[in-house]
């Protein structure tokens, strides 16, 4: 992992939409600016973020509308007023204070918000035409105005607008191009300027931004709209098999995730030239960039598309090394991290071994009693990142809330061998101050980069997990009260010296 940033490092995970703040999401207005000084202040030297996409159905940054747009939620309204676009009472109808993410209020509202700015909007600035012109939204704009007529599905436009280069999809274009058009361009151009004004600022500070790719992207976006034939879909556009993994520590019946595979053989006809593409736009958003679900790039797996498990599947070959081997040619070096969790095999391994880039090792899986764990400190390599969980984890409280005395009994015995394996004395007695030497351990590991998820951080249980894999309700909806406080920032600082971060 190459970047500005040498050396051991600590970093927090804290996505946008979990920041504190009055308009009922997290912004990149200025609760994002005083997280990156609070960032600052304790010598963190990467923000993670989850993918800043257009969520869709189910509000999940893994399934977007299209994986190179931002969210619109995320634009900071407030900036929005300082252009002129909203007034004050506009703004005000806005305030929601506290609480977790309520995405169907937002459903509701937000857009309408974002159509009265757009109203006031200078539409023929030069600055906005050039970006309406390079293209790059052009895709995303038609799909979502196509949505916005035919009700929000692919499966729903009508025959004439499957084909996104045909001519019924152009007049279409030319009908709606002063209305939804250029209110979908006005939100990518919006929340565009803002976000790198924002990740200037944290490398200002001497801070890095880890940014996520979902390995797949969902059925139901401008992706596979404008480029049917880089997917498994038949004649019709639908999927012929669909995306997930076999039964694992999350789920008994394994994830049926249900997105369209790639055709990997058509994608190497021209060197994998929509994967480079994708890389280079996420590289220009984020100074590393994390690949989820990185072991589908080796082999992925494969279920039946009507299956209502995913118990029922076959592994089948993905790029491997051929991929990486046209980024490197067409990009040069990208930082990146591959998330190699779940079910791992040699040819994963090799795969990453060949790419140079870190895995991650999770504390929270270390535990089971064996000796031989990947995921305890004394077996980690140098070139790993290091985190207590992830965004699919519980909490590192969350988890221990859940043991039995029994459980937790045992579970102590083997976090204090560990610790003292590694020469690490921190006493400790509740499941809190369990929890807290967890976070202790994972920044005195061997890993050259040790990520807190800003829950464990701040010691919070699973009220504020962010997401249950194979559920659909109730995730991605965690937010911060308010800023992470000077106490937090003074043990995260103490910490992070202690170890050599």
């Amino acid at each position: 992992m190459q970047n500005n940033n040498t050396g051991r490092a600590a970093g927090v995970l804290c996505h946008i939409s979990s920041l504190w703040g009055n308009y009922g999401i997290g912004s990149l207005g200025k609760e994002a600016y005083e997280f990156a000084d609070f960032l600052k202040s304790t010598h963190v030297k990467y923000w993670q973020i989850l993918p800043l996409v257009q969520t869709g159905y189910g509000n999940s940054p893994y399934s977007s509308v299209c994986c190179s747009s931002g969210n619109p939620y995320f634009i900071d309204l407030e900036d929005l007023a300082a252009q002129g676009l909203l007034n004050k009472a506009e703004l005000e109808s806005c305030e929601v204070f506290g609480g977790d993410v309520d995405y169907d209020n937002l459903y509701n509202t937000r857009y309408q918000t974002l159509k009265t700015a757009f109203s006031r909007f200078d539409k023929h600035g030069a600055e906005f035409i050039s970006f309406v012109e390079s293209g790059e939204f052009d895709a995303y704009a038609t799909f979502m105005a196509l949505c916005a007529r035919f009700g929000g599905s692919l499966l729903n436009f009508p025959e004439e607008y499957r084909n996104y280069n045909g001519e019924a999809v152009k007049k279409f274009r030319e009908e709606v191009y002063e209305t939804d058009y250029l209110f979908w361009q006005f939100l990518q151009f919006q929340f565009l300027k803002q976000w790198k004004k924002l990740k200037n600022y944290v490398n200002s500070l001497g801070i890095d931004i880890i940014g996520d790719i979902p390995l797949y992207v969902a059925y139901d976006s401008a992706d596979v709209w404008e480029h049917p034939e880089l997917f498994q879909l038949d004649e019709d556009m639908n999927p012929t098999k669909v995306a997930g993994v076999p039964p694992d520590y999350f789920s008994k019946t394994g994830q049926l995730w249900g997105n369209p595979l790639y055709d990997w053989e058509k994608m190497a006809e021209d060197g994998y030239g929509w994967w480079v593409e994708r890389i280079r736009k996420a590289s220009a958003l984020y100074d590393v960039v994390r690949i989820d679900h990185f072991r589908g790039l080796d082999r992925y797996y494969a279920i039946p598309a009507d299956a209502e498990t995913a118990e029922t599947g076959e592994w089948l070959d993905g790029p491997k090394e051929k991929l990486f081997w046209e980024v490197r040619a067409k990009l040069g070096d990208i930082p990146m991290i591959a998330e190699d969790l779940g079910f791992m095999d040699e040819g994963v391994e090799k795969l990453r071994v060949a790419t140079g880039f870190p895995g991650m090792k999770i504390a929270l899986f270390a535990f089971d009693g064996n000796p031989d764990n990947d995921y305890l400190p004394h077996n980690m390599h140098e070139n790993s990142v290091a985190y207590t969980g992830t965004h699919d984890n519980a909490t590192a409280l969350g988890l221990l809330e859940k043991m039995t005395e029994a459980q937790f009994k045992v579970f102590k015995k083997r976090l204090r061998a560990e610790m003292k394996e590694i020469g690490l004395v921190l006493p400790f007695v509740t499941r809190e101050e369990a929890a807290r030497a967890l976070v202790a351990l994972t920044l005195a590991s061997p890993a050259k980069l040790a990520v807190i998820p800003v829950q464990d951080l701040l010691g919070l249980n699973d009220e504020a997990r962010m997401n249950i894999p194979s559920t659909v309700v109730g995730n991605w909806q965690f937010r911060l009260m308010k800023k992470p406080s000077r106490y937090h920032a003074a043990i995260l600082r103490k910490m992070i010296k202690a170890f050599e971060r």
